[in-house]
């Protein structure tokens, strides 16, 4: 069977067992693994920086499960999925409780079969949505031929259908592949219905292509994009004011085919989980002061997370967030995976200086609500920080 006709025969055959899902706006906070000095998953840790990144409902509107953040590329594929199922049990109880948030699980592993065994996993256990990043799959033949054919497939033999997002990162490519999804590819893969949009790390140009190849099957709204490089939404949402910010409007407007993105997915909101939300609230409303005032203190995280080793800069940014969540008490290990770069010598320590001053910084700039606390998700110890 020829191609188009392929995909013809599964979205006719697929569209009647999807459900209508709408993919949700706001903060995407794909989050660490934490592990004890072995390598082992510290579940009831894992669990606490889940309730942290929600933050009684003033944290995050998606938590995403290994995904790069969460070392899925450095991890035992068991480890990813006990991690999926925390994150899921974690989510569908609070839910049940008051707003939900959505739990996605990255299924992304180095073989295909693993990656399929993550989808069945993922839907066994009720989550939302299903990340994968097809390009990072060592042995998948092409993106489409694996989002179309492969999962096609095993959606025709478990009988029902998930939302599928796609992750774009060239970090993560599997040798020999692409470093980004083609415009060609995307067309394709966005018109199966149970793509529903994109997680990429790239610039405003990269975006633009999706934007542009997804306008053709979806309408607006129905083919989601998440910014990964969470700093962008500053720049995006930008109000268009003098003569240097319309033209820079216009310029943004012209990249990514005048649409805006959906939500933002940032791995330091595993840190920061009611700055980023409230930074996202701020954006979408175009609030230029507010976005001027949180913008320039959270772009200090990244900062704080660089260190110089032999003349050249190294960027710790998994370690530094799992230090961070240890000083916090959130969990009480900050070990990374094999492969992860970790910290050397003194890192750690004058990391920890810079964490704490900044904390202090944020307390005195930001509004004291949107301060997160480790404390019962309340801004109590934010508050304390204030007056110390």
């Amino acid at each position: 069977m020829r191609p188009a006709a392929l995909l013809s025969a599964a979205s006719s055959r697929l569209r009647k067992r999807t459900t209508r899902y709408v993919p949700p706006s706001g903060l995407s906070i794909p989050l660490v693994t934490i592990l004890d000095s072995n390598g082992q998953l510290l579940e009831d840790d894992q669990r606490s920086v889940v309730r942290y990144t929600i933050q009684q409902g003033a944290g995050a509107n998606i938590l995403f499960a290994a995904g790069t953040t969460g070392e899925w590329n450095r991890v035992d594929n068991a480890i990813s999925q006990a991690v999926a199922q925390i994150v899921v049990e974690e989510c569908h109880r609070r839910g049940r409780r008051s707003k939900p948030v959505e739990a996605w699980v990255g299924i992304t592993a180095h073989t295909a079969a693993d990656t399929i065994a993550n989808l069945e996993h993922a839907i066994a256990i009720g989550a939302d949505a299903v990340v994968v990043a097809p390009l990072s799959i060592s042995d998948a033949a092409s993106p489409v031929e694996f989002i179309e054919q492969t999962m096609g497939s095993a959606f025709d033999r478990i009988g029902r259908t998930i939302p599928v997002f796609l992750y774009d990162n060239a970090e993560i490519a599997a040798a020999g592949k692409a470093p980004h999804l083609h415009t060609r590819e995307v067309k394709r893969i966005s018109q199966l219905p149970w793509v529903y949009g994109v997680k990429v790390t790239a610039g405003k140009a990269v975006l633009g292509n999706y934007t542009r190849a997804a306008s053709h099957f979806k309408r607006k709204g129905e083919f989601a994009i998440y910014p990964g490089n969470a700093y962008l939404i500053f720049d995006l949402f930008r109000p268009a004011k003098g003569v240097a910010g319309r033209a820079r409007n216009y310029w943004n407007r012209y990249l990514t085919r005048n649409s805006l993105p959906s939500g933002v997915v940032c791995g330091a909101a595993n840190v920061f989980p009611r700055e980023w939300q409230r930074s996202w609230q701020i954006c979408s409303e175009h609030e230029l002061p507010l976005m001027e005032r949180y913008g320039g203190m959270l772009e200090q995280f990244a900062d704080i997370c660089e260190f110089t080793r032999n003349g050249e800069t190294v960027r710790l940014t998994i370690a530094c967030t799992k230090a961070a969540l240890k000083d916090l008490g959130v969990c009480s290990s900050d070990a990374v995976a094999p492969g992860t770069p970790a910290f050397e010598g003194n890192e750690r320590r004058e990391f920890l200086r810079r964490f704490r001053e900044l904390r202090r910084r944020a307390a005195a700039t930001l509004e004291p609500e949107w301060l997160s606390a480790a404390e019962a998700g309340t801004a109590k110890s934010a508050r304390v920080l204030a007056d110390a």
